[in-house]
């Protein structure tokens, strides 16, 4: 109690003088000090890629459309082949039968057509002179027709026996490989058994499934390759589809081969750089579910939020280029916070 004495005594004859003792200033946190750097000495261009395998534009399961026995096979897996080559041939002696009896029968009803305009042509001339009726005239004519329609019938006929020859015979319908071989001669093929896989060769695509947040930048990519270990082929842009997998997030992409393609089935990686100004992922910061980066507005530091960003990857920002992004002590900041530059500006 004796140390208080002195302090009370003073307080007294401050009392009695009609002065008060000052009150103690609140203390006021100093501005944190921050470096910050142009969004321009930032920004970088990433290179980005997606797994891709070169197909035809084409990749055919050759069926039979006949019922009939496998007589040869002239191609196996692996081998090149031209548009028009018989691939298979199949059993076609009963569809040349076929294809005998419906000439013949097309051979008959030619020959009736003909002798019912000759009968018509006179049933007309008779009646010139009056020597039938009309009505037997009508007769001639209504046989003439039916003749006609019969002649029709028969060429039907015929043309679809002939098809049926045809469809014995197997082609490639485009330049092509043999992708796989199905069948075996001496097996008995219905219409719709599997023969032959045929990929196209004479259109050959790079087919690339690319995540939908990386679409815009293929888009609007200069230039896009396909890597295949290590051999880098320049490529044309064909289509990047707008329907998202749902499941995986992607969309396909499809490019054409500027040169020479390698062959079908080919595994890779499609290639290229995102025109768009990325910021690194180390100075994206998360502030109320957001992410973003801070900048400088002044002396105050200004929470930026930034559109579809990942934890962990660059993001694309459209900031100006002079825009000065805070390098150093971001971690401790807030959106408004007053900020101390310091000198000279750079770091992290």
């Amino acid at each position: 109690m004796k140390a208080f004495l002195p302090f009370v005594l003073m307080a007294s004859l401050l009392a009695a003088c009609g002065e008060h003792p000052s009150e103690v200033p609140p203390v006021r946190a100093a501005a944190p000090m921050v470096g910050a750097v142009p969004y321009a000495d930032l920004a970088f261009n990433p290179e980005r890629e997606a797994p891709a395998t070169v197909l035809g534009k084409n990749e055919t399961r050759l069926a039979a459309e006949a019922s009939a026995r496998i007589l040869a096979i002239a191609v196996d897996s692996g081998d090149s082949v031209k548009a028009g080559q018989v691939l298979v041939r199949l059993d076609a002696r009963d569809a040349e039968l076929a294809l005998a009896r419906a000439e013949a029968g097309l051979a008959q009803s030619d020959a009736r057509l003909a002798q019912a305009e000759a009968q018509a042509a006179r049933a007309r001339s008779l009646k010139e002179k009056n020597f039938i009726s009309a009505e037997a005239v009508t007769l001639r004519e209504t046989e003439l027709a039916a003749a006609r329609a019969d002649v029709q019938s028969a060429r039907a006929n015929r043309d679809s026996a002939r098809r049926a020859v045809e469809k014995c015979i197997v082609t490639a319908p485009f330049n092509g490989i043999v992708r796989s071989r199905s069948a075996q001669v001496g097996e008995l093929a219905a219409p719709g058994t599997p023969l032959l896989t045929l990929a196209d060769t004479s259109d050959l695509h790079v087919v690339a499934q690319v995540q939908a947040r990386d679409a815009d930048g293929l888009a609007a990519a200069g230039k896009v390759e396909f890597d295949a270990a290590g051999r880098v082929l320049a490529l044309q842009p064909l289509r990047i589809s707008g329907a998202i997998n749902r499941e995986a997030r992607t969309v396909e992409a499809r490019y054409r081969f500027a040169g020479t393609a390698p062959a079908p089935g080919t595994e890779g990686r499609l290639t290229w750089r995102d025109p768009r100004p990325h910021l690194a992922a180390d100075y994206i910061l998360r502030r109320n579910g957001r992410y973003g980066v801070f900048v400088l507005d002044g002396d105050t530091a200004r929470f930026r939020e930034l559109p579809q960003v990942q934890e962990g990857r660059p993001a694309a920002a459209d900031f100006p280029p002079g825009l000065q992004i805070v390098t150093r002590g971001r971690h401790a900041l807030q959106d408004g916070m007053k900020v101390i530059l310091a000198q000279p500006a750079g770091g992290k």
